[in-house]
């Protein structure tokens, strides 16, 4: 008895270690805290889980009507239940999955005939419209929202790459 006693605890699987995220790793501590405050402020009915109405509700405060598929294919992007660190996740998913800067400054050179930096906003308009995947004016104009253009028009990339992979500088 005491032979099949033993055999009992040899069989039995120790239950495995829980891996730590290192989401945390991927952000210095205020962007961490930046992430908080939005998914506080997207998170309408404060119970620490990001739903289809908590979206519905953040976007139609933006003059956004999405529709419920729309609302739907968001909240399925997450594996689970969106809390913090799953929000922290996606975020750095989605930030990890661009391209790295040098890679996004010379897909604008390819443009810059005169290697000045900077790109006319009219003919980076023009090709963002016509080639590829073709955006829209309306996002375009999104784009440009925020966007380095000089008072001449000038749209200058490698100032537009930094904002972009690092954040404005008053962040």
């Amino acid at each position: 008895m005491s032979s099949s006693r033993v055999r009992a605890k040899k069989g039995v699987k120790k239950r495995a270690q829980r891996a730590t995220s290192n989401v945390f790793a991927m952000f210095d501590q205020s962007q961490i805290q930046e992430f908080k405050e939005a998914f506080n402020m997207i998170d309408q009915n404060h119970d620490g889980f990001l739903c289809k109405e908590d979206l519905h509700d953040m976007l139609a405060s933006l003059g956004q009507e999405p529709t419920d598929a729309q609302l739907e294919a968001m909240v399925n992007e997450a594996s689970g239940p969106i809390n913090f660190t799953m929000f922290l996740t996606m975020f750095g998913e989605k930030l990890n999955g661009t391209d790295p800067e040098d890679v996004i400054k010379n897909a604008f050179q390819c443009f810059d005939e005169e290697t000045t930096g900077q790109i006319h906003e009219d003919t980076l308009r023009d090709l963002l419209c016509t080639m590829g995947d073709r955006f829209t004016d309306e996002e375009v104009d999104e784009m440009f929202r925020g966007a380095p253009i000089d008072n001449n028009g000038m749209f200058d990339y490698n100032a537009f790459v930094r904002l972009i992979k690092h954040g404005s500088k008053d962040e």
